[in-house]
């Protein structure tokens, strides 16, 4: 999406800013929206600021989280869903991961006093295998649960063809078909509990998703153009189970 005119000011006054030190890059990516590559390699676009709320529109505080269980949200845009998870454990530090095209990027940690709260866009790097109203073929596995997709669970597993994502170090390809890692949602978990989508990390399939599925957008959202409305203010979050009729994981 071009830059529009104050966006061009807000990017050169970011270039003016990172010329004068590293540090204020990696404290504020969101000082500018487009594509960052900062001094530490992160890759990051931010979008509107949307607060995690349930169905009712209920802010939901990140201590009630339920463990291990897959949380459905859409953001940055109407029609791209993401995955909400509150690991069994904190996640990795500093995770550097690398984009099919051979860019890299830091994946900071986890969100949360406990680091265990991450969340990735559920659009599957291979060949785009999303959750819908009717079915999912992706979600997260928990650690009890096995899978064919790797040698242990507690991962993200696309069961379309297997590729497996590690959910606590940045969604970083396991195994499988996958070239990438998943797009990363930036969270802030606030002082109050309440958690919020800032931006995304790393390199994402938007692009592609909204050429492949557009008879999907007009059943679901109404049309092409609704589909691609950026979120705002709040992203109303359901578990997976509550999000497809149907959930496949092999």
């Amino acid at each position: 999406m071009p830059l529009n005119w104050d966006d061009e000011m807000e990017r050169r006054s970011f270039l003016k800013i990172m010329a004068a030190g590293a540090t204020v890059v990696a404290v504020n990516p969101s000082l500018i929206r487009g594509n960052l590559y900062a001094e530490d390699g992160q890759l990051y676009r931010a979008y509107e600021k949307a607060q995690i709320v349930d169905a009712s529109g209920t802010p939901i505080k990140a201590s009630a989280l339920e463990k291990e269980v897959t949380y459905i949200f859409n953001y940055p845009y109407a029609s791209t869903p993401c995955m909400l998870i509150n690991l069994a454990e904190p996640a990795q530090k500093e995770v550097e991961l690398k984009s099919e095209m051979g860019e890299t990027y830091i994946w900071k940690n986890g969100a949360g006093k406990d680091r265990t709260i991450v969340a990735y866009v559920a659009i599957c790097a291979h060949q785009l295998t999303h959750p819908t109203p009717h079915d999912s073929f992706i979600q997260y596995v928990p650690k009890s649960k096995p899978t064919m997709a790797y040698t242990k669970s507690g991962i993200i597993v696309c069961s379309s063809h297997l590729s497996a994502y590690d959910a606590g170090a940045g969604a970083k390809v396991l195994s499988g078909a996958a070239q990438q890692p998943l797009a990363a949602v930036v969270l802030n978990v606030a002082e109050d509990d309440t958690i919020w989508a800032v931006g995304i990390l790393g390199p994402d399939k938007f692009q592609d998703y909204f050429k492949a599925f557009k008879p999907e957008f007009k059943e679901f959202y109404g049309g092409p153009a609704e589909a691609k409305k950026l979120v705002s203010i709040s992203a109303k979050t359901v578990k997976l189970t509550e999000f497809s009729k149907e959930i496949i994981q092999y």
